[in-house]
């Protein structure tokens, strides 16, 4: 029976992973303040919660709290060292003393705190960041949410006041637009038939009526599930704008031009979709374009997560880059807000002009009941 050799301990030594630079930048500054504790006063406006290590917080909140000692007591004797490790060791049971002489041992050069607190803040701005992408893609992908776009929405303005406060606290630099390679879009799925059911309902009741296409430019064929879809969007929109006749045999007719009638899509097939309309096309254009943003947040969550990945980057870089992603689920937002903006007051009843009949009005269905617009 051949012999298995057992595992090199060595071999999982080499699984584990290196110290990040900032575990450096932290023995560093905690070794500089030990050594020079009057060095406390470089670190503004560190804090406890900047650090990675749990045991480096816990030490460095040690160091802030006790009364720095005499310069000269302090070269003599080591109280305020055992002061220190002290305070420190309830909240860090593994803490001892050999520790605190290691640190002091590793520090280059106390002068060069400062240096060493902006490291551990530019590291604690790219968590930060990373935590705030996690929480978006989080919520844009949570099916259990009552109202996941005012969600979403809400999260994204955190983001933005995070990057407000990060602006101001690392100055900018020549080349500041990080050069991370972006991540493809996050897919979506089209194989929910509920929500392509929704798409073909806009096609048939936009067809049914036209005059409200009219006023729906906040939705584009970029918020469409399936290509085919989007493209017959286009087709009525096409229509609409041009002022031409709308019905099912004139989409067909744009939807050829287009060539979108293949072998597995007939001309009755293409008529057929757009020939049952329920509800409102704005009804199901707002369904469709919260799909659309909760999707594309997904997407900003994971560049916001790659220009963290990528230690290369600065603050400012993460910074720069992040608003610009931001920037593209805000582009959806201002659509998102002309899409559900309270419909204006109606004016006061007029008499019809001569020889036009009073406009007819249709009673909602029962599933725009449930729509956003019916709760305004």
């Amino acid at each position: 029976m051949p012999h298995t050799p057992e595992p090199d301990e060595d071999d999982d030594l080499d699984r584990v992973p290196a110290p990040k630079p900032v575990h450096y930048a932290e023995q560093a500054l905690l070794g500089a303040l030990l050594l020079e504790p009057a060095r406390l006063a470089d670190t503004e406006p560190l804090i406890a919660q900047h650090f990675d290590s749990h045991t480096h917080a816990a030490l460095f909140t040690a160091i802030r709290t006790l009364p720095p000692p005499d310069p000269a007591d302090h070269a003599k004797d080591t109280a305020w060292l055992n002061s220190v490790l002290e305070h420190a060791r309830p909240h860090a049971p593994g803490l001892n003393a050999s520790y605190l002489h290691a640190l002091i041992q590793f520090c280059p050069l106390p002068k060069h705190t400062a240096a060493y607190a902006r490291m551990i803040r530019a590291d604690n701005a790219r968590r930060v960041l990373r935590a705030h992408a996690e929480r978006l893609a989080s919520t844009a992908s949570d099916p259990g949410l009552p109202n996941p776009v005012a969600s979403v929405l809400g999260m994204a303005d955190d983001i933005s006041r995070v990057l407000d406060a990060l602006a101001a606290q690392f100055a900018p630099h020549p080349g500041s637009f990080p050069r991370t390679p972006l991540p493809p879009d996050v897919p979506r799925p089209a194989s929910k038939e509920e929500d392509l059911a929704e798409e073909r309902l806009l096609l048939a009741t936009a067809t049914a009526y036209p005059a409200e296409v009219r006023q729906m430019r906040w939705l584009t064929e970029a918020d469409f599930l399936l290509p085919l879809h989007a493209a017959l969007w286009q087709s009525i929109t096409t229509l609409v704008h041009r002022g031409d006749m709308v019905d099912p045999i004139t989409v067909l007719g744009e939807a050829q031009h287009r060539g979108l009638l293949t072998g597995t899509l007939t001309p009755k097939d293409l008529m057929d979709l757009v020939s049952t309309p329920a509800g409102s096309p704005e009804y199901w254009g707002e369904k469709i374009l919260g799909r659309a943003l909760l999707a594309h947040a997904q997407t900003v969550a994971a560049r916001f997560t790659a220009y963290t990945d990528d230690l290369a980057n600065t603050p400012h870089q993460l910074v720069t880059g992040s608003r610009r992603a931001l920037a593209d689920l805000n582009s959806l937002r201002t659509r998102w807000m002309r899409a559900t903006a309270p419909a204006p007051a109606p004016a006061e009843s007029q008499p019809a002009r001569r020889g036009q009949p009073p406009r007819a009005t249709r009673p909602p269905p029962q599933s725009a009941l449930l729509s956003p617009r019916a709760h305004r």
